[in-house]
């Protein structure tokens, strides 16, 4: 699947990004940064206020009478924030910006016409999501070539979605979302490198121990998750069988079951999906991790905390799976930084417990 846009990814959402936020179309907030090791893990942990203020449109509301219909934004794109359509002649997903950015040039890939978040990811879902891996990283005389850009390090993008309500979903109509590894790097975080890349270099390091259908995972992160390293320039089909496969490994963690044998019964490959789950992909590796539930509790100073809500329950989606995440208030992120172990606490509550060909994992 061909982008079929004649500008670098990279430089087409850096300018569309500078002339939403300048027009006031999308609502950038800051955060503070710091750096948090867990079990031998750095974590970017960010304090970010304007969470706690941020919409959302998956959890249906409660109470009596009729609800308001819901908007989706990624049904009729705001001109302001939309990017692209693609593939061209008979486009099936659009680029669009995050309105509620905290990454510069943070961006979404949705399907055009409407497909449940919860639904298993279809093949042109995962096509294009390595499409936008694969060019981002190109200079603008190179945008259809297989080569990154010589003469310097290619610009790096990780891709993640949420799916289930235990995920961390804010939206229900289908889409994958990108941060741009430079753009998450700052210098309060010197040290950090997103966590599927580390998974990655420890795989590789321990490559010859393994058979080439073993799952990847790093052997202290205190939840279960599988990964696979993907091939040069994968075909559609050779990404979706990889992705069903850590799909199967992710179901069968939940049902507490070896991944290599897979869950306890067929699992259908379309339709909706059996259970929460993150997904991550680089251009190297696919992971994913099943999720128990979105949120987890940290201990707070309750009269400190003041008028937030809920002080001290913390949302993860698939940004754990770059090592990152955000609070939406100042004792979060104070109990954190003091107590590297509430974070490893909170993300074993969020997973399951690992169990592989080797036997229960260390959790």
């Amino acid at each position: 699947m061909q982008l079929g846009i004649s500008e670098n990814l990279s430089a087409l959402v850096a300018r569309r990004f500078a002339s939403a936020k300048a027009g006031n179309h999308l609502v950038f907030s800051q955060t503070h940064l710091s750096l948090v090791t867990a079990a031998g893990i750095p974590y970017q942990l960010r304090y970010c206020p304007a969470l706690a203020k941020k919409p959302s449109n998956l959890k249906p509301e409660t109470g009596p009478g009729p609800k308001p219909p819901k908007q989706d934004p990624f049904q009729d794109p705001s001109p302001e924030l939309l990017i692209a359509h693609f593939p061209p002649g008979n486009p099936s997903h659009a680029l669009v910006l995050n309105k509620f950015p905290v990454i510069p040039n943070h961006f979404i890939l949705s399907t055009k016409e409407w497909r449940a978040q919860t639904d298993i990811l279809e093949l042109a879902d995962l096509e294009a999501t390595y499409e936008c891996l694969r060019t981002w990283g190109h200079d603008d005389t190179n945008v259809n070539s297989d080569q990154p850009t010589t003469g310097r390090a290619p610009k790096r993008l990780f891709a993640f979605f949420n799916s289930g309500e235990d995920s961390g979903a804010s939206q229900p109509h289908r889409h994958l979302q990108f941060l741009p590894v430079e753009a998450m790097r700052q210098p309060e975080a010197e040290g950090w490198h997103p966590l599927i890349e580390l998974l990655t270099a420890h795989s590789q390091s321990q490559s010859q121990s393994q058979s080439p259908s073993t799952f990847q995972y790093l052997p202290h992160l205190p939840f279960a998750h599988f990964a696979l390293p993907l091939p040069q320039n994968p075909s559609a089909e050779t990404l979706h069988s990889i992705y069903i496969s850590l799909y199967r490994a992710a179901v069968a963690a939940t049902e507490g079951r070896d991944p290599q044998q897979g869950p306890k019964s067929s699992l259908p490959t379309e339709g909706p999906a059996a259970i929460s789950y993150n997904l991550a992909m680089t251009l190297s590796t696919m992971m994913i991790c099943p999720r128990r539930q979105e949120t987890a509790r940290v201990p707070v100073d309750l009269v400190a905390a003041g008028d937030i809500a809920d002080p001290g329950v913390i949302s993860l989606n698939g940004t754990i799976l770059a090592g990152t995440l955000m609070v939406k208030a100042e004792g979060e992120w104070d109990a954190l930084r003091s107590n590297p172990e509430y974070l490893n606490r909170a993300l074993r509550d969020v997973g399951f417990s690992r169990v592989d060909s080797y036997g229960k994992g260390s959790l």
